[in-house]
């Protein structure tokens, strides 16, 4: 027995902010001095480095809760099952709701319970609870929804990655213009009549030295936002932290799943960096002494942005409903999914499509 994905559902905010949208901005650094390069400049290294031309934001009036409804409904929908079958609802995220121009994160009710309200599912034995794990949350949430299965408590649950980081940005910070909001899910069913399904999976936290990669910190504009804290992260610890163990944790993962390395299809990484995920994969092929296959990894981020838990349950969609032209999942494809953040988390899904 093990946990098969049956149905996929985004949702990529209409709101498309260019790079341009930063133009006026007040980049200082970390000292609160302003940054020396003109904003051109800053922002056509950050491109380079990122990948990142666009990236999308929600509307005024939503939050991540509605963010992670309208996904859970494409799914449900692209399932076709009753959402009253549901055993459980897990939505990943690291925010809660954020109300646009406020300052304050709004997490109860769960928001996984804020889902199933919108959903109108009367069944009480439908348990709803949020995850935080920082970007790797999503797949630590599949990976959950598995346990379940496989012990036999569920059958069929509802996975959701969700966030708007756009909301938690310190606007005097360049790594402000990386984040990007969005959603995505996933509706898991128990499978024992086919080889599809989740093959092997692994996590890891590493806390010792790294917990503070990615933290909440003040403003770099110690003047104007003193009370107020934002998301902060030292760019070069997280991708010499991500280059060093990531692609390990993906080759453990791979192993343990018996397949042969060249029957890997495709590899489904966090949207976190074009260039870091780029030498994540290098990397990992380099481990079993081959060079990279073309086409081995999708990247979206450079209209999307990254959008944290959001970005492999979004690609995923947009891979599965044919809407990248050069990548296609077939059935009996295997899969690896790979993720990275805050925590620092890292962990792996091998899946048979």
């Amino acid at each position: 027995m093990t946990g098969k994905i049956i149905g996929v559902g985004n949702y990529i905010p209409s709101e498309t902010i260019t790079n341009l949208f930063f133009d006026k901005h007040v980049f200082m650094n970390e000292h609160g001095i302003t940054l020396k390069e003109d904003n051109a400049t800053i922002t056509s290294k950050l491109m380079k480095i990122t990948g990142i031309e666009e990236r999308r934001y929600a509307a005024s009036n939503q939050v991540t809760s509605d963010l992670g409804f309208i996904a859970a409904k494409k799914a449900i929908e692209n399932s076709g099952i009753d959402p009253e079958t549901l055993d459980y609802i897990i939505f990943a995220h690291n925010f809660g709701d954020v109300k646009i121009n406020t300052i304050q994160s709004d997490m109860v009710p769960s928001l996984a319970s804020r889902v199933k309200n919108l959903l109108k599912i009367k069944n009480n034995f439908c348990v709803g609870y949020d995850l935080l794990f920082g970007c790797p949350g999503w797949i630590e949430g599949v990976i959950q929804a598995n346990a379940f299965i496989k012990s036999g408590i569920a059958k069929r649950c509802l996975v959701i990655g969700a966030e708007t980081l756009s909301r938690v940005v310190d606007i005097h910070d360049r790594d402000s213009m990386i984040y990007a909001d969005g959603a995505g899910a996933v509706i898991i069913e128990a499978n024992d009549s086919d080889d599809s399904g989740i093959k092997s999976h692994l996590s890891a936290s590493f806390t010792l030295n790294e917990k503070d990669y990615l933290y909440f910190g003040k403003s770099y504009n110690n003047e104007a936002c003193q009370d107020t804290k934002f998301i902060k992260m030292d760019g070069r610890k997280i991708y010499e932290f991500a280059l060093l163990n990531v692609p390990v944790a993906m080759k453990k993962c791979f192993d343990e799943s018996g397949f042969a390395i060249n029957k890997l299809n495709k590899i489904i990484i966090h949207q976190a960096n074009e260039k870091m995920d780029e030498a994540i994969v290098n990397r990992f092929y380099e481990l079993y002494g081959i060079s990279t296959p073309p086409e081995i990894m999708p990247m979206v981020i450079n209209k999307l942005g990254n959008s944290s838990v959001a970005t492999i349950p979004s690609l995923l969609t947009m891979i599965m409903q044919d809407e990248l032209e050069s990548h296609k999942i077939e059935k009996g494809d295997i899969v690896l999914f790979a993720s990275v953040g805050a925590g620092m988390n890292v962990n792996a899904i091998v899946y048979q499509f």
